[in-house]
């Protein structure tokens, strides 16, 4: 009959401070799951906090950014607080891109918003997106496989799906760690525009997890 083998002290020591790391640590994913990059982006059709209408086959010859938000998560609040966000926003539209966020967290749930508090966020921050996408569903968050909030995403002017993951390098809460990250989303959409491959086209995506509707059982 084979013994029971209880490991060392330290072991179990350092299984337990592992464990404390994982649950403390941000939501977190290497954007494995969703649509493959190099492959087709997921049409969607979507209404703004506007009232319009947007539809990624109308927007094909533009490249196009996704943005998932949830203004109440703290890795959300880093880059609005640091200013990255807008000015990524406002970059990217100077170039002729459309950048697209999406409130996509369920009705009821954290960072879920009105049309109208929508906008007002987008007042209050600065922020300077081509729209923000009311989708109380979470069909196309859902669609795109996203995690976390923020989950980026760019299209390009093809359709075709060229990033997917964080905004950035460093996975924190942090202000002060904006500065020190490389920026993949800003990287990318230069590489795109050039009519390059983008050279870190999958990332790890950080943030606070989406919250989706409930599926009834």
């Amino acid at each position: 009959m084979s013994k029971l083998v209880t490991p060392p002290l330290a072991a179990r020591r350092s299984v337990i401070l592992g464990a404390t790391a994982v649950a403390l640590a941000p939501a977190a994913a290497f954007a494995t799951a969703g649509p493959e990059v190099g492959k087709p982006a997921p049409v969607f059709t979507g209404t703004d906090s506007n009232g319009k209408t947007w539809s990624l086959a109308d927007l094909k010859g533009k490249v196009v950014v996704l943005e998932t938000t949830n203004h109440d998560c703290p890795y959300v609040r880093k880059h609005y607080n640091a200013k990255n966000m807008q000015e990524q926003q406002r970059e990217a539209a100077a170039k002729g891109v459309v950048w697209l966020t999406l409130a996509s967290n369920a009705a009821g749930e954290q960072g879920a918003v009105t049309p109208a508090q929508a906008n007002e966020l987008t007042r209050s921050r600065d922020a300077a997106p081509a729209a923000v996408l009311i989708d109380p569903q979470s069909k196309i968050a859902r669609a795109y496989g996203a995690t976390v909030t923020p989950h980026m995403y760019i299209i390009d002017a093809k359709g075709t799906l060229v990033y997917k993951g964080g905004i950035d390098s460093i996975p924190s809460s942090s202000v002060a760690d904006v500065p020190k990250a490389k920026q993949y989303v800003r990287v990318g959409l230069e590489e795109v525009l050039a009519g390059k491959p983008v050279s870190e086209a999958s990332t790890r995506a950080y943030g606070c997890t989406m919250k989706y509707p409930k599926t009834s059982t």
